[in-house]
């Protein structure tokens, strides 16, 4: 009865732990969102509501869907974000694994012990009353036993951490989705700019021939009299000029195939398989559907991110803070002892005489810090303003790329639409030119500035054609489109997997659903274990 106090302590010690978290509860910051596109009054720009799960197949090339479904499964960059969550799903473990006794030891020694001959002034000066010949006498000690410490959770700090890696955790499965609409978005736009550098090699090669034979013309009017030696240095500069812009586009191609390969999970390559047949720019469709600007706050895996660690980077001030107040552990040790001085024998360590026991509760206050705590508190806050001021600046962000790229996508098909109007009118003009030199109507001067033109607009209709589709791949990546395709897939390849298991014992945080759960059970109830 008489340690009862104690205990009724103790009881309301625990009770309380549950009851108090210093700092503050996570809100999301107000954000500016407009209620509608710039480009809402243009038919093509659709506000309803969809999902863009598979967004390029709006193009209907074969092609273009092989390499984005390998690319999800090859890309070494979505393989480290995978595994990142991994990482953060580990970090939340020892989050929750603090909030249980930090200390739990199992220890044990035998020592020989032999005092120092000069330590026999201060044992007679004692008030044991050992006499010098005892305190040089040699023994030997045992001990085993277990001690345990106990900080309790009263302010709030160890549950704060644990918010603060809960929202790590689900900012990295965030970052992973928006690395995956990176990429989806990367490989259409390295595809669309292969078929656009193939479409306009072809178009000046076609052009060459065309020149070449106008060449010949100059060539055979000169020979008859009727043509001047300026006419075929003329038509040969034209030609060689129009030879010369090819190594450069074949260049670009080259590079353009390299980083494709790169997406794939690929060395360098031609890709000459992968891509042999058509070679023609993929179509895009003239309408795009677009929502409405506030869909974005749901859909765009970086906002959501940007949120979470703001959410996570919260929690950290209410841990700071909790270093202001005094910190209540409770503490304990169980063993035996044992020597072989005077009577006792290091075989009476295990009776039960030979315990030791120690236990009881303990406070520490940090009471003069100079102010490192309180500063440390101020650091935690400002960088949590500045997560709130990254997170509004995302959104922003992403209004301006949807319309950015949402209104470039729309004015290049006006602009594709005359560029058209135009290579008709060039591939006329140029035939008759050659028609009339032939007959000796005009000179070549004309016939030069037709090839020209005519080039000029064929490869400027092919670069507008790709940047329209280009401008689109943007549009669905601003809106955040293609990081659904993972759902219900794992976010780690098993192979991968399976060489981590060799290294390390990583118990259940392997199976997909510890570290990738559902959208809707997250976050999981059962993450207040520890993961032993």
């Amino acid at each position: 009865m008489k340690h009862w106090k104690l205990f009724l302590f103790l009881f309301i010690l625990l009770f309380l732990a549950g009851c108090f978290k210093v700092g503050p509860n996570f809100t999301p910051p107000s954000v500016a969102v407009s209620q509608t596109w710039l480009e809402a009054d243009d038919q093509r720009a659709k506000a309803e509501a969809t999902e863009y799960r598979d967004w390029w197949q709006v193009f209907n090339d074969p092609v273009l869907n092989g390499f984005i479904d390998r690319a999800y499964k090859e890309n070494l960059s979505l393989k480290i974000a995978g595994v990142r969550v991994l990482e953060a799903r580990a970090q939340l473990g020892i989050a929750v694994g603090e909030l249980f006794p930090q200390t739990q030891q199992a220890s044990g020694s035998l020592q020989f012990i032999r005092p120092s001959e000069q330590s026999s002034q201060l044992v007679l000066a004692s008030p044991s009353g050992l006499s010098p010949a005892s305190s040089t006498i040699s023994f030997w000690q045992s001990q085993i036993g277990l001690g345990a410490n106990w900080e309790i959770d009263f302010w709030g700090k160890f549950r704060r951490a644990i918010e603060s890696g809960n929202a790590s955790w689900l900012a990295s499965i965030a970052n992973y989705d928006n690395a995956l609409v990176s990429l989806t978005s990367n490989v259409a736009n390295s595809y669309i700019l292969i078929r656009t550098f193939e479409k306009r090699i072809a178009i000046a090669r076609q052009n060459v021939e065309t020149q070449k034979e106008s060449l010949k013309i100059a060539e055979a009017r000169y020979q008859y009299g009727t043509a001047s030696q300026l006419d075929v240095d003329q038509a040969k500069t034209v030609l060689y000029n129009t030879e010369a812009s090819i190594p450069p586009l074949e260049a670009q191609l080259r590079q353009a195939k390299d980083a494709l390969s790169v997406l794939l999970g690929l060395p360098p390559s031609h890709l000459a398989d992968e891509l042999a047949g058509s070679s023609d720019i993929p179509v895009s469709p003239t309408e795009v559907i677009v929502g409405i600007p506030a869909d974005l706050l749901r859909r765009r895996p970086d906002i959501r991110n940007a949120e979470l660690q703001a959410a996570a980077q919260c929690a950290q001030i209410g841990v700071a803070k909790a270093d202001l107040y005094p910190a209540f552990s409770l503490t304990g040790s169980f063993g035996f002892l044992s020597t072989d001085l005077g009577r006792a024998s290091l075989s009476d360590m295990f009776k039960w005489s030979s315990r030791n026991i120690q236990a009881g509760p303990s406070f520490q206050w940090n009471i003069f810090n100079y102010g490192q705590i309180t500063n440390n508190v101020r650091v935690q806050d400002a960088r949590f303003q500045e997560l709130l001021i990254t997170y509004q600046n995302t959104v922003l962000a992403a209004q301006q790329e949807v319309e950015d790229n949402l209104v470039a996508f729309l004015k290049a098909q006006e602009q594709a639409g005359s560029l058209a109007r135009s290579a008709t009118s060039a591939k006329a003009a140029l035939d008759l030119a050659i028609r009339q030199y032939r007959e000796g109507i005009v000179d070549f001067t004309t016939v030069l500035v037709a090839q020209q033109t005519l080039l000029s607009v064929q490869d400027n209709l092919a670069t507008t054609l790709g940047n329209i589709g280009s401008n689109l791949v943007g549009v669905y990546r601003a809106l955040g489109g293609g990081w659904e395709v993972r759902e219900g897939n794992d976010l780690v390849p098993s192979e991968i997997k399976e060489e981590m298991a060799k290294r390390t014992n990583w118990g259940k945080l392997l199976a997909p659903a510890s570290y990738n759960p559902p959208a809707a059970e997250r976050p999981k109830s059962d993450i207040w274990l520890p993961d032993w």
